[in-house]
């Protein structure tokens, strides 16, 4: 297979670590001048770039298809692309809970968290790009290192922002919103690290 054609998959995973980047910045914006009044509408930007990225992943399940050689396994061509993909989900799903749940202002621990998903986003890029060299990287290691710390970070304001909310807040309702918002934050860093872990095995596999 010509490297061009390997290329292919490896660039094609970084257009979608892309979006979800993009996705995750927008989220900050959308969030840091919350206006409750206009969360529909935003709500569709937010989408638009998600459905961007289901036609990037569309994309290169497409090309498997019709490939008689992949520079990696099938299966974890196809895995990578629906965990990278994953990530944007996990991302619309925070506002999507924002929404259902009529929240009316942001809290602190909001953006705590989410600074620290829009780090796994770019991780995220930067593991991927380094996993377009994986035979021959020396940061690709260092990179998943670099993930898993900031899952771990994600997983202290978690369990902290959790603590407060059932420590001060008395109203049930704000109770149930906001678990599930934390919850989704948490899970957009779960999802970084579902695919370093991907890039991990697959470079041990293929070393």
């Amino acid at each position: 297979m010509s490297k061009k054609q390997d290329d292919y998959y490896f660039d094609n995973f970084m257009k979608c670590a892309e979006y979800a980047c993009k996705e995750a910045y927008l989220l900050k914006e959308v969030l840091t001048d919350f206006r409750p009044d206009e969360i529909s509408k935003r709500m569709d930007e937010v989408h638009e770039i998600e459905r961007q990225a289901d036609t990037q992943r569309h994309e290169i399940t497409d090309r498997i298809a019709k490939a008689f050689i992949t520079p990696i396994e099938r299966e974890d061509i196809i895995a990578l692309s629906h965990n990278i993909d994953d990530v944007t989900d996990k991302i619309e799903e925070v506002l999507i809970r924002i929404y259902i749940n009529h929240v009316q202002e942001m809290r602190e621990e909001v953006f705590l968290m989410l600074d620290v998903v829009i780090e796994c986003c770019e991780e995220l890029q930067t593991l991927l790009k380094e996993f377009k060299n994986f035979k021959h990287s020396k940061e690709l290691k260092q990179s998943i290192i670099r993930m898993n710390t900031l899952e771990e970070k994600e997983d202290q304001l978690f369990i902290s922002s959790m603590r407060k909310l059932h420590a001060k807040e008395q109203d049930v309702r704000n109770i149930i919103a906001w678990r599930e918002i934390y919850t989704y934050l948490e899970k957009c860093a779960d999802a970084c690290e579902h695919v370093a872990d991907i890039v991990e095995n697959v470079a041990m596999k293929n070393s």
